[in-house]
Order: structure tokens, then sequence, then C-alpha cells
């Protein structure tokens, strides 16, 4: 997309926004609520006009060819769109033949393990089973782009392990993977690349590793109640309390600082019950990018 720009009457959620999303990678659209990712979304899937600039999924314009890449696009919706009475494998039966890609049902239901509830209704399924049903839905079609919001939302983690892997799998055969969500830790394992929105424009574009070049940080755990100006007068760098019992230093994990670290922790006493150093995880990358003066977006 070139220049799209959303507006509803006076306005304008999404402001001239440009990215790409390319074959065989996962896409991650983030960003707070009311950021303008579901608009930019719905044009990409052709469910809403764009007020200005150049959509293009395929090689089509979504607005004046919606059933052509209706036959080859995947869409997940974050909830509904299913008939409560439905039943499982009846639903995922009746989306194949619709698109017939020669998709097969009960191989789809198996492959998001549902074959237990292959007979259930749509209303008797928990919030996770639904989310898995809707990503069977939109796997039926074989899609070259799949557009998946919340994908793992309600998801338990045996579910979450399923999903992964399903969008792992579906990006190494070549589709195209937008992965809208506020999951940051999937967003992470998941994402090849990851636009941030913000007040209806794009603030960040990039894999994780350019996204957090330049931010190397360690983070550690211990007591709850360091002594931090001690600690600082013995590594010669300032730690910061960001939790009960968590702390970060804003600087490269070098063999002697971490050296440094240790040590005085063992020599005060001090446990380390947990230690992580290197590029800001992709949470603390969001929080940078999207805070506002007086708080957090």
């Amino acid at each position: 997309m070139q220049g799209l720009t959303v507006r509803y009457g006076d306005l304008v959620a999404v402001r001239d926004v440009s990215f790409t999303a390319e074959a065989g990678m996962v896409t991650a659209v983030l960003g707070p609520n009311g950021a303008g990712k579901t608009s930019t979304i719905e044009v990409c899937e052709g469910y809403r006009t764009a007020s200005s600039g150049t959509v293009r999924v395929l090689g089509l314009d979504p607005a004046k060819h919606q059933r052509q890449l209706g036959e080859r696009i995947g869409v997940m919706l974050q909830e509904g769109g299913v008939y409560p009475s439905a039943r499982v494998l009846d639903t995922v039966r009746h989306y194949c033949t619709l698109y017939g890609k020669g998709a097969d049902a009960a191989q789809l239901v198996e492959q998001v393990g549902l074959t237990a509830r292959a007979g259930a209704t749509w209303r008797r399924l928990s919030g996770g089973e639904q989310q898995r049903l809707s990503l069977a839905l939109a796997m039926a079609a074989k899609p070259e782009v799949a557009f998946l919001d919340e994908p793992t939302s309600g998801v338990d983690v045996n579910g979450r392990d399923t999903i992964r892997g399903i969008v792992r799998d579906l990006a190494a055969s070549g589709c195209a993977v937008v992965l809208a969500t506020h999951e940051l830790d999937e967003a992470e394992r998941l994402a090849d690349r990851v636009i941030i929105f913000d007040q209806g424009q794009v603030i960040a574009d990039g894999t994780l590793a350019e996204l957090r070049k330049g931010h190397d940080e360690i983070r550690f755990r211990s007591d709850p109640h360091l002594d931090l100006t001690a600690l600082a007068a013995s590594i010669g760098m300032v730690a910061s309390q960001v939790g009960a019992d968590e702390y970060v230093i804003d600087a490269p994990p070098h063999p002697k600082l971490m050296a440094q670290l240790t040590t005085w922790l063992a020599e005060q006493g001090h446990p380390l019950t947990d230690l992580r150093a290197g590029g800001q995880r992709l949470e603390d990358v969001f929080r940078r990018l999207t805070a506002r003066d007086g708080g957090d977006a």
C-alpha cells in the first residue's frame, strides 16, 4: 500500500500509511487500541473503502476485485462470523466446498486440534476453540495471503503451540501472513517483520533486529530491595528497578560487565533468578515507540 488514508466523517483513522507484506513471511501489525490497524486490514480485505491512496493485494485492487481476491485469500476474524448452531466439521466442509481448492475438511479440523469437537456447534465451543475453528475456515481457501486477527486470543498453551505451527507452515508454503495482534509475545515468536501503528500512522516498520538496534539491555531478577547505588559503584553502570524483583541495565551485554554484575550479586549474597541480555523484548520496543507524555499509550 502507498499513502493509504481512511476517514470516518471528520475523523482520520488512517493517515498516509505505506508498507508491504511479502510472500513467505509473517508480518505482524501492532498498535494500541484505535491506532488504525483494523481499518487498514479491512481495506486490504476489501471490506472497507480507502478515502485515498493505493492498495494492491496479489496485484489486485481489493475494492474493485473483491470477488477474485476472495478466492485467493483467507480471513480469520477475531470473533463471530459463524452461525451459532453450525457444527464444526459441517462448517469447515461447507467452506472447503465453496472455495473448491481441494482442501480436506476432516484434515483441517484435525490440524487445528478440534477432531474431538467435530460435532459440536459454534455456540458450544470455548473462546479458544472458536479461534481455532476460525483459523481452519481461513485455511480452507489454501490462501496465497492470510489475514489473521488475534489468532491466539483466549487459546490455551497447547492450542497456542498448534496455531504457531500452522502460521509458520503457512508462511513456509509461500503464503503472505498478515497477523494483527495485541499479544506481543506471540508477535515476537512468529513475526519476520513488524509494523507498529500509533494514532493512525506507521511509526515503525522493520525486522525485530532492526527495531531493537541500538537498544541492547541486561535484564535480571534478584532480591526485591537491591542497593542500586552500591551496584552502580561496583559495575560502573546504573540499574533501574522495573518490577518487584526485576532490574534493567541499558547497556550491551559485554562479558566484563556481565561478570561484574554476577560477582557483585554473589558477594552480597543475592540470588540471580533470571538473566536475559541483548536486544530489547518486543514489548519494550513497543512501549518505547508508543509512549506519550503523561503516561503510556
